[in-house]
C-alpha cells in the first residue's frame, strides 16, 4: 500500500507585513507582488481580519509604524531592510542597491521614517486618496 503525501506549502522567503490601508504601500506590494513569479514572497495586510491569530508575534501598532518583514529563518527585518530584500528576491537588487551604501542608507533611512509617520498624507497629495476603501491584493495580479 502506497500512501501518497500531499506536498507541504513552501514556506516564502519573505512575508512583508504592510499597511492594507495605504493607497502608496499598496501600490508597491501590487508591483512587487507581478514581479514575483516565484512566488518567494508572502504579503500580509496588518490591518485584514484574523491577522492578530494568523501572527500573534507582530504588534501590528508597531507594523503600521514601521515596515516590517520575516525571513524564512524566522529572523525580523525592518523598515528599508524589507524593501531591500523584497526587490532582491524578485531580481531588482541593482534597484535598490544604492539603499545599502553606507552615506546612503543612514539618509535614506532617516527619510523612510519621515514617509511611514505622513503616508496618509503623502498618499493624498500623490493619489487624492489618504486611505484605501478596498486595497486587496491577489497573487499575480496585473
Amino acid at each position: 500500500m502506497t500512501e501518497s503525501l500531499s506536498p507541504e506549502p513552501s514556506i516564502p522567503e519573505l512575508t512583508i507585513f504592510y499597511d492594507g490601508g495605504c493607497p502608496l504601500c499598496v501600490s508597491e506590494m501590487r508591483h512587487l507582488n507581478r514581479r514575483d513569479k516565484e512566488q518567494k514572497i508572502a504579503l500580509q495586510d496588518i490591518h485584514a481580519q484574523g491577522f492578530a491569530e494568523r501572527f500573534p508575534h507582530i504588534d501590528s501598532v508597531r507594523a503600521d509604524q514601521i515596515l516590517h518583514g520575516q525571513l524564512a529563518n524566522g529572523d525580523m527585518i525592518y523598515a528599508l531592510d524589507v524593501t531591500y530584500e523584497a526587490w532582491a528576491l524578485v531580481g531588482k537588487r541593482h534597484w535598490v542597491a544604492i539603499l545599502r551604501w553606507p552615506v546612503v542608507k543612514q539618509v535614506s533611512h532617516q527619510v523612510y521614517l519621515f514617509f511611514a509617520k505622513h503616508r496618509s498624507r503623502i498618499s493624498k497629495l500623490l493619489t487624492g486618496s489618504e486611505r484605501c476603501e478596498v486595497c486587496e491584493i491577489k497573487r499575480g495580479e496585473v
